[in-house]
């Protein structure tokens, strides 16, 4: 991606987990900005520990992570790029631990200083553009799987982030909510970033797709995509992608 549109950006960046000889992440360069990207790669190629380190949550042996061209340094640094980018993590219930889907929901605004009328306000005009209103006072945790991960991406997208990062999130789902997640994806104006292995998810959701494999990453040209699925599927070493 250019340079100026980039909100985070990594240079350099290694990582290599305790106990494995060769580094996850080796030397990475790259950008998030404008745009919607997809991310594949076999598992264990590093895709959720490239989300993890953006966001703070793994330091690299190595390298930088860049938010609008500067150097994030310490906590108070990724608390910054936190409050412009979103994670949606794989699994629904490490985002969610309010009582009610509105309490979820509104604790981000809340978070950032909203008022709590504001925070309320804020929440209930979220789960109404995803058209789950419906759920607001719902008991979050007896909510079914499909349900969580929407109103999990509701808790981001009340905190109006200048680009949101999804991973995996058509695991477990099915098919009406996969439906439903394509449909609130494509209305967005947003710029996100998607680690998948759902190849036609990505074709629906997707303008560019990158390969992360053997520490580093490349673009997909789009025109490939199925030749590369088919590759993996089908060829001589069939293999799934997926973290």
């Amino acid at each position: 991606m250019e340079k100026e549109q980039a909100v985070v950006a990594i240079q350099n960046v290694s990582f290599t987990y305790p106990g494995r000889e060769y580094p996850v992440l080796d030397a990475m360069n790259f950008s998030l900005g404008k745009g919607k990207v997809g991310l594949i790669g076999p598992n264990g190629s590093g895709k959720t520990t490239f989300f993890h380190i953006i966001m703070g949550l793994l330091t690299p042996g190595e390298g930088k992570v860049l938010f609008k061209g500067s150097i994030v340094q310490g906590e108070k640094g990724f608390q910054d790029l936190r409050k412009s980018v979103g994670l949606l993590f794989q699994d629904a219930d490490d985002q969610l631990f309010s009582p009610t889907v509105l309490e979820d929901v509104a604790f981000g605004p809340l978070n950032l200083g909203a008022s709590p009328e504001e925070a309320r306000k804020t929440a209930q005009e979220t789960l109404k553009n995803l058209g789950l209103r419906d759920l607001e006072m719902r008991v979050t945790h007896r909510l079914s799987g499909g349900e969580k991960k929407l109103v999990s991406l509701a808790t981001i997208l009340s905190m109006q982030p200048e680009l949101l990062l999804l991973d995996e999130p058509t695991n477990n789902l099915d098919q009406e909510t996969r439906l439903r997640l394509i449909d609130i994806l494509n209305g967005l104006d947003l710029s996100y970033a998607i680690i998948s292995h759902d190849w036609d998810f990505l074709e629906k959701t997707t303008r560019e797709v990158y390969v992360i494999e053997k520490g580093r990453i490349t673009q997909c040209e789009k025109a490939s995509l199925h030749e590369h699925h088919h590759a993996h599927v089908y060829g001589d070493h069939p293999h799934h992608h997926g973290d």
